[in-house]
């Protein structure tokens, strides 16, 4: 089992990043957690409030592009684990402009790998269900499904994940990739689905949905997420992936409905937008490897949980 006394969490300061950055503090165990982040659109001090007040915990504002900066971080801290967080991940900016998908997902990922190697620390790689594209009902993707990847950013983020198990290969690098499903809850960014459907609701706006909102999803609680990350680093084996999801797959359409439900908002505000190019129609992902051989399994039912995190999204837009 892999040592967690000095973390080095990159992209920390985004969505899940920062959901990672507590789950992290929670343990005694971690001495020091580092964060590193660009602070590009999607991330923000802001999400770490909290976390900064723990003495156990520095933020530093840089790229994992910058190899010294990386280098130097990890001799400074005696770091004993990383998790890459770092990443452009909004499916409709790479649709426009690929090159900063490209840089920070595959130039950037490949950095930190040389970076790790030459330092012997191990690395957790977040990848992301997109990769391997669209699944037909009643299918389930497991590690082993052969990648499709529809849009420039699944394509750089499955470019990122065969660098990592290229350096398993060559180098015997010691790294682990997990592949999560659609994440929700609090501090995410404004762009993404749930958030987007929040805002639109409470201005009374029409909430266009792609081609109708019939794309399926698996949705899965950050939270859990978190917890998967954190096991797969801990005791996952190397070279190894494992899908996490959580278990719940919905419509975009049912998802909104359900939203405008907790809100108090009519059905009226859904219309329908055109679809975007390359757009998936489901996503599922097959955990039982993680079930299996982590002990991980999703806690947190979507039925139970999206209220209250839709209320609090909510409450922050309004402020």
């Amino acid at each position: 089992m892999r040592s967690f006394r000095s973390i080095l969490l990159t992209g920390g300061a985004g969505f899940i990043g920062s959901s990672l950055a507590r789950h992290l503090l929670a343990f005694e165990k971690v001495e020091r957690l580092v964060v590193l982040d660009k602070l590009t659109y999607a991330g923000s001090r802001d999400n770490l409030a909290g976390p900064d007040q723990d003495p156990r915990f520095e933020f530093v504002q840089g790229d994992i592009a910058d190899r010294p900066l990386l280098g130097e971080l990890l001799r400074q801290h005696n770091t004993t684990g990383v998790f890459n967080l770092a990443a452009e991940s909004h499916v409709d900016r790479s649709i426009l402009n690929a090159d900063d998908f490209v840089a920070t997902n595959i130039v950037g990922t490949a950095n930190l790998l040389e970076t790790c190697r030459a330092a012997r620390v191990p690395l957790l790689h977040c990848s992301t269900d997109e990769v391997y594209g669209s699944a037909l009902v009643p299918h389930k993707f497991l590690e082993t499904t052969p990648l499709a990847p529809s849009s420039p950013y699944s394509a750089s983020k499955a470019s990122a994940d065969l660098l990592c198990l290229a350096a398993v290969t060559t180098y015997r690098q010691d790294l682990v990739i997990t592949r999560c499903a659609n994440n929700y809850g609090l501090r995410q960014h404004p762009e993404k689905l749930i958030p987007t459907i929040i805002r639109h609701a409470l201005r009374d706006e029409p909430i266009p949905l792609f081609g109708g909102g019939m794309q399926i999803r698996d949705w899965i609680h950050v939270d859990d997420h978190c917890r998967g990350m954190i096991t797969a680093l801990h005791r996952g084996q190397s070279g190894h992936i494992y899908n996490l999801g959580g278990h719940c797959e919905r419509t975009n359409l049912g998802l909104t409905r359900s939203i405008l439900t907790i809100l108090g908002k009519p059905e009226s505000l859904i219309s329908t937008a055109p679809d975007r190019p390359g757009h998936d129609l489901r996503y599922s992902v097959d955990t039982t490897k993680a079930l299996r051989f982590l002990g991980w399994s999703p806690q947190t039912q979507m039925a139970k949980a999206l209220p209250a995190v839709v209320r609090e999204l909510a409450a922050n837009m309004a402020d």
